[in-house]
């Protein structure tokens, strides 16, 4: 099996008697985009100030690329390019010559290489105009292709949503994408913004006052779980009689001659089944899927934490 970009094995963070990350456990795996996600005060910038090295662990290990940031910091942080809050920049300067500054703080990053970063955020056209020109998606763009200038195999992008408009959003959204299946780069990006990261991630990390609730693949969420669904129907009164027979404990609902339920993807098979074997004719069959969002609130309200 593949070794994972990044991993964080009981991972804690206390400040005087407070306890701020509580054994923190995870692993991103190569190529994909990692969601870290969580309501404002969770812990997800002290969790990544941790991995970036601008805040101390007290307890348990952080490896990137298999190099540990306590033991071997500065080849374990070559591996990683990040924005941790906003992006700073010289706005008196060009968005080219901060890129062209940022570059002299490594070794081997040629003009070229800038211009193939502008290139793939899509700043080519304004790269020689002052940053103080430019609007906050595209500062968020310059931003990143700072970050991507030494090749890093990680991106850690935190809250990069923050007062983007929509636009903007999709436009960075997008980007993730390409620098994921094209380049091969792993990102790490911390939001609050359910929406956004059931478009933006592949996986999903949820957390909640510094303890990891749950991780799995973003397919998993939406294959979870009971879905609510809509039997349009000709014989109303016979197929609430046969769910009764077949499923007696599942509660249904009647409305303009359609049978609505809560149940599984399985349960909505077995009850289509027999309702076809009955003669009950079934026009229509619509799910609305539990967003992130619902499944979210569920398991934050619960409290409950799974082990990964």
């Amino acid at each position: 099996m593949q070794q994972p970009i990044l991993k964080l094995t009981n991972v804690t963070k206390r400040i005087g008697k407070r306890t701020i990350i509580d054994q923190m456990s995870f692993e991103v795996p190569r190529g994909e985009v990692f969601g870290f996600l969580g309501p404002n005060g969770a812990g997800k910038t002290t969790t990544i100030r941790m991995i970036v090295g601008l805040m101390s662990i007290t307890e348990g290990e952080i490896e990137i690329n298999g190099e540990s940031i306590r033991t071997n910091y500065e080849q374990a942080i070559s591996y990683v390019g990040g924005i941790v809050e906003n992006p700073e920049m010289y706005k008196y300067l060009s968005g080219y010559d901060n890129l062209l500054h940022y570059s002299r703080m490594h070794k081997g990053i040629s003009k070229q290489r800038i211009m193939e970063m502008v290139e793939l955020v899509g700043l080519k056209s304004r790269i020689h105009d002052k940053v103080k020109s430019y609007s906050l998606g595209m500062r968020q763009r310059l931003g990143v292709a700072q970050a991507l200038l030494h090749k890093p195999q990680l991106l850690i992008l935190d809250e990069p949503t923050n007062g983007l408009d929509p636009a903007g959003i999709r436009e960075l959204r997008d980007y993730l994408r390409v620098l994921t299946r094209e380049q091969g780069i792993s990102v790490l990006v911390s939001s609050h913004l359910l929406a956004e990261m059931e478009l933006m991630c592949d996986r999903i990390a949820i957390i909640q006052d510094g303890k990891l609730i749950d991780v799995r693949m973003l397919s998993e969420y939406k294959q979870e779980g009971l879905n609510e669904v809509t039997f349009q129907i000709d014989q109303v009164e016979a197929a609430c009689q046969l769910l009764t027979i077949i499923k007696p404990n599942l509660p249904y609902k009647l409305a303009e001659g359609s049978l609505l339920f809560s149940a599984s993807r399985e349960e909505i098979a077995e009850v289509n089944t027999h309702f076809v074997k009955a003669n009950i004719k079934v026009y229509e069959i619509k799910v609305h899927a539990k967003t992130l969002e619902d499944q979210f609130l569920e398991m934050t309200q619960k409290g409950g934490v799974k082990h990964v």
